[in-house]
């Protein structure tokens, strides 16, 4: 009965899905399987991510001159704007008000050509106040300088002979009353009245000689003087009053192109102070287009390059197959703090037609052939060809890995690009590198 019992305890309990000593091994076959394919796949994506990179290659030439390289090739090009030489904002020089304007925006004008006119009246009246005062003047003058008349002398004679013939019967009057007064006939009254009407008519024979004898010299030397000053003060006034009536007119002041027009019709115009909304202080901007610069903005490190007239090629945005010549013509005598610049200007020495102010323009300055460098141009560089900079950077092979090496430029040549600086001859240079390239990287030269 014993084993019986034992025997039943053995059985298999077949109700039960598992014992707990089953359960681990399912698990662990499970994560083995997943850390497998992890490892896998890590495998497979390191083997694609370091796998060699094709490249081409091609060795870096010995090194050059760099004047050499850039003989009549470019060794500084720089972007900046076209200008006008001379651009001018033609004023009025008088008050007035606008009465007719002859020009539009675009024209172009021939120098000493009205292009505006304003309203004269005032100008005018005050013209015709000094002629009247210059006429008055010379005409006194005139009077002066032909002295008096000959009636005039005549008159004064005649006036100085009826007195004189007076003063003969005062005379006669005084000896006769002189002669009764001591016979005591006549009182001494009678006497003193007849000596006081003699007096007075020899001083009146005397006054009237006088004018006669001035008559006869005429006006003098201080008087003609004088009315000379007048008239020449008077002359100035008409030439000032004729100068403002002139300035109503205004004129070109150079053969060239209208480039703004500022008045209409009707508008006020001043030379003086210039409100936002009232009078306008110049009437149109114009410029000769064919005396035009480039005005360039040269970073300090490369300003050492250019020399004085500096020869290089001038290029627009508009019309990129156009060349220009032209050489630097004026470089500011101070640099621009703000900017580590310093301001060039380069004369266009052939412009037409296409080029215009305010336009982009590119110069690309160079040496000439057979020129000698200069010292800051008499290092060595080396040519390689231009797509294989990228960033100021290139790629060369060193170990079946591709090295990033920095690179200064100057300039283009017939074989690429001047390479001054960080290379020196002999590398195995990559051409083209793709983008992403990382410094490091396995590469492999395709044949």
């Amino acid at each position: 009965m014993q084993t019986d019992t034992e025997l039943k305890s053995l059985r298999i309990d077949r109700t039960r899905k598992g014992s707990s000593e089953q359960r681990p091994v399912g698990k662990y076959v499970a994560i083995g399987l997943i850390a497998v394919l992890v490892i896998g796949g890590g495998l497979f994506a390191y083997q694609k991510l370091t796998a060699a990179i094709p490249v081409k290659t091609v060795q870096v030439q010995s090194p050059t001159s760099a004047a050499a390289a850039t003989s009549d090739q470019p060794i500084l090009t720089v972007t900046g704007y076209i200008i006008a030489a001379h651009k001018i904002e033609v004023a009025s020089k008088v008050v007035g008000r606008v009465a007719w304007i002859g020009v539009e925006k675009g024209d172009k004008v021939r120098a000493g050509q009205t292009i505006v006119r304003l309203e004269d009246d005032e100008y005018r009246a005050q013209l015709l106040t000094q002629q009247g005062q210059l006429a008055n003047l010379q005409a006194k003058l005139l009077e002066l300088r032909n002295g008096s008349r000959p009636e005039e002398i005549a008159k004064a004679k005649a006036d100085r002979d009826e007195a004189q013939a007076d003063l003969e019967n005062a005379k006669v009057s005084l000896n006769r009353t002189k002669q009764l007064a001591g016979e005591g006939v006549l009182a001494k009254q009678a006497l003193d009245d007849a000596q006081a009407k003699h007096d007075g008519m020899a001083a009146k024979v005397t006054s009237l000689q006088r004018s006669l004898d001035l008559s006869v010299l005429g006006p003098r030397q201080e008087q003609i003087a004088q009315v000379q000053g007048q008239i020449d003060q008077a002359r100035g006034g008409l030439e000032y009053a004729q100068t403002q009536v002139d300035n109503t007119l205004i004129k070109a002041p150079v053969t060239g192109t209208i480039l703004d027009r500022n008045v209409e019709r009707g508008e006020f115009v001043t030379n003086g102070f210039v409100g936002d909304k009232g009078a306008k202080g110049y009437l149109v901007t114009m410029a000769d287009l064919n005396d035009l610069q480039v005005e360039l903005d040269i970073n300090q490190s490369d300003f050492p390059k250019l020399g004085p007239r500096q020869k290089g090629f001038v290029t627009t945005d508009a019309y990129p197959d156009k060349k220009y010549n032209g050489y630097v013509q004026q470089v500011s005598p101070e640099a621009d703090r703000s900017k580590a610049t310093v301001q060039v200007k380069v004369k266009v020495t052939n412009p037409d037609e296409f080029l215009r102010p305010d336009m982009n323009a590119t110069v690309s300055f160079y040496n000439p052939a057979g020129a000698t460098p200069r010292d800051d141009q008499k290092q060595t560089a080396v040519v390689i060809p231009a797509g294989a900079v990228q960033d100021g950077a290139v790629f060369v092979v060193v170990n079946g890995q591709a090295r990033r090496r920095s690179v200064k430029t100057g300039g283009t040549s017939n074989g690429g690009i001047v390479v001054q600086t960080g290379l020196i001859g002999g590398e195995d240079l990559i051409l083209n590198p793709p983008s992403g390239m990382k410094d490091g990287q396995r590469v492999t030269v395709a044949q």
